[in-house]
């Protein structure tokens, strides 16, 4: 009798670790089907998916990147830049191609952020812009359209519009004082065995820079001016000009995002903007200058109040003739970064 208990305990016992088995290798199978199909989670599509968004790459497949565990950013070129921040290897993503993954320091990746608390900027956007800047002894020019601009002592911005037919910098011609020299100067104070030596060495240098001032054409050769092509452009910064330079906020265009205005840079007003966006670069214009976008923390707010949320990498683009205001937004139905463009 007792046998036949435990025959039967043993009997059921199989079967349900039979079954339990079945169940996890159906869930597996289930995780496998999912992760080939790359659908990642069933979380509800964003506030900003449109209806005909068209999809720039799917997370997938070559990437098999974690959307939540990347930086996305758009390139000047219109090519997608993506980083995965476990592995730390990057992928640039154009017209639907998928070029990775690559290193830290490849050339196809250097976007060459300029820090603006940097003294001199100027190595930086030489290597950015190599086509267009280039060092001529201790000093640099601007070639453009077959044109030269320069020498400069310093070039601080550089702006090139999206055709590749205007460009804007902000440069000086002259310093009185190199950061070499400066360091110099600062050694020389500091070594010194008197206050009385420290004075006479502080006139000493304050006299170098001031005849070096004269002898560069006096505070305008070393004032920071605008240098362009634009015709009828302003080049003083301190005339009514005012704000900073911005090749992104209109299509094709640079201007100048003041606190309360975006001006051409002629200095025309092209649109007011409310108080409370007063100052803010992440603008971007129509093309009519009727209206603006502006955008924060992954919401993009329209001059007229409506506004679209959970989105990222807004941006002017043309197609077929039409300005677009583009964004991007990650679809996990799709497990793709997705693109919706508005008419602009």
């Amino acid at each position: 009798m007792k046998k036949s208990i435990f025959l039967l305990l043993a009997l059921c016992f199989m079967g349900t670790a039979a079954m339990n088995a079945q169940g996890i290798l159906r869930k597996a199978a289930n995780a496998m089907k999912n992760e080939l199909l790359g659908v990642k989670n069933t979380d509800p599509e964003p506030a900003c998916a449109c209806s005909d968004a068209e999809q720039v790459v799917g997370l997938g497949g070559k990437l098999q990147i974690d959307y939540k565990e990347s930086d996305i950013t758009n390139l000047d070129d219109g090519s997608m830049l993506i980083k995965n921040k476990i592995s730390g290897s990057y992928y640039i993503v154009k017209d639907g191609a998928v070029t990775g993954p690559l290193s830290e320091g490849d050339p196809r990746i250097a976007t060459t952020e300029v820090s603006s608390n940097s003294k001199d900027p100027t190595p930086a956007l030489m290597r950015k812009y190599s086509n267009y800047i280039s060092r001529s002894g201790d000093k640099y020019n601007i070639s453009f359209a077959g044109k030269t601009y320069g020498p400069f002592a310093q070039i601080y911005s550089f702006l090139v519009s999206q055709s590749k037919e205007k460009f804007a910098a902000l440069a000086v011609d002259n310093i009185v004082m190199t950061d070499d020299e400066g360091k110099k100067m600062d050694a020389a104070i500091k070594n010194a065995k008197t206050d009385q030596e420290k004075m006479d060495l502080a006139m000493q240098y304050s006299q170098q820079m001031s005849q070096k001032m004269m002898q560069s054409g006096g505070a305008a050769g070393i004032t920071q001016k605008i240098v362009t092509n634009v015709p009828g452009a302003k080049t003083d910064i301190t005339s009514a000009l005012g704000g900073i330079m911005n090749a992104k906020a209109k299509y094709d265009d640079i201007v100048m995002i003041a606190y309360s205005k975006i001006n051409d840079l002629t200095g025309k007003t092209l649109i007011a903007i409310r108080p409370e966006y007063a100052g803010v670069q992440d603008i971007y214009v129509n093309t009519g200058n009727t209206k603006y976008a502006v955008y924060n923390y992954g919401t993009l707010t329209m001059s007229d109040g409506t506004s679209l949320t959970e989105l990222f990498n807004p941006h002017l683009i043309k197609s077929g003739g039409q300005v677009y205001l583009a964004y991007n937004y990650y679809s996990p139905k799709k497990n793709a970064i997705m693109m919706c463009k508005i008419p602009w």
